[in-house]
């Protein structure tokens, strides 16, 4: 059996960086509700319940880094590492939430226009256009390799461009008094929430259902398995991902009379590693017609 373990980064600066991440969001978003009341504005309620969720993703991850980093014991031989998975999904599931909310809402105002403060509006998305973007930078110096991180960084981004479609919305009241620009600008976010919580779900289902890692085709991983000389067959093949970045996978593999079992599982793991970059595999080798080969751990 081979195993390796590639899955670790810079967990202190990761969540350095999304702290910070954080603090910028929690300050602004109380600003930015006070500036959507005054203003009467849907467009910006709707980006402070975005920033909502940004700032209850960034404290999601951060607390899924703190599960995932505890070591392995007893019945979780794994550790907690998809504890970042489940944060991503529930990361999905909030855009979910947000985007029933808002398309309602942005609806009812689309019938029913309110008076909107355009000035106000425009000049408090241009304010947050400028703090999700040193958000997004923070963050994007995070290892996005992770699921969990990554769900943070897309919360930021579609928050920023949010805060764009806000501010076209504003400037539009402002300019021209039409006041179904604000709700206009609400689908629009919902639109682009929508978007990323389906990708975000997709992602994490696939590590949650046990699916092959994306860009790794199971058919294509066992006929490469065979295609060595010294292999006749491989069975019972799975490929999954524990969580992001830890790929695995488990084989029963059988072999030509006479040959080197402990040679062909050393190959066969350099090559899992080298053209799919699998390090952690574990593969039963025996001889045909059954004659078992004892395999010490690699």
């Amino acid at each position: 059996m081979g195993h390796g373990h590639g899955h670790g980064h810079g967990p202190g600066a990761d969540r350095r960086h999304l702290s910070w991440a954080l603090a910028l969001l929690v300050v602004f978003m109380a600003v930015e509700v006070a500036a959507g009341v005054v203003a009467n504005s849907i467009a910006l309620i709707s980006d402070a319940g975005h920033m909502l969720t940004d700032a209850a993703s960034i404290v999601l991850a951060l607390a899924a880094m703190s599960m995932a980093a505890r070591p392995a014991r007893g019945a979780y031989t794994f550790g907690f590492k998809r504890a970042e998975i489940l944060s991503a999904a529930v990361n999905g599931l909030t855009f979910v939430i947000l985007v029933a909310y808002f398309v309602y809402e942005g609806v009812r105002r689309l019938i029913d226009p309110p008076e909107v403060e355009g000035a106000l509006v425009l000049g408090t998305a241009l304010a947050g256009i400028a703090v999700n973007a040193g958000a997004a930078w923070l963050i994007a110096r995070a290892d996005r390799s992770s699921l969990n991180v990554e769900g943070a960084f897309q919360h930021i981004l579609n928050d920023m461009y949010a805060f764009i479609a806000t501010a076209v919305a504003g400037a539009v009241v402002w300019l021209t008094g039409w006041g179904r620009a604000d709700a206009v600008a609400a689908l629009v976010v919902a639109a682009l929430m929508a978007r990323s919580g389906y990708l975000l779900l997709r992602d994490a289902g696939r590590v949650l259902f046990e699916a092959a890692p994306a860009g790794v085709d199971p058919v294509e991983v066992g006929s490469a398995l065979t295609a060595h000389a010294d292999v006749t067959a491989v069975e019972d093949l799975h490929v999954w991902t524990v969580t992001s970045g830890f790929p695995a996978l488990s084989a029963h593999v059988t072999v030509r009379p006479g040959g080197d079992c402990h040679r062909i599982r050393r190959e066969l793991a350099d090559l899992l590693h080298e053209r799919f970059h699998i390090d952690h595999s574990t593969l039963q080798v025996d001889h045909v017609p059954g004659r078992s080969c004892r395999i010490a751990a690699g």
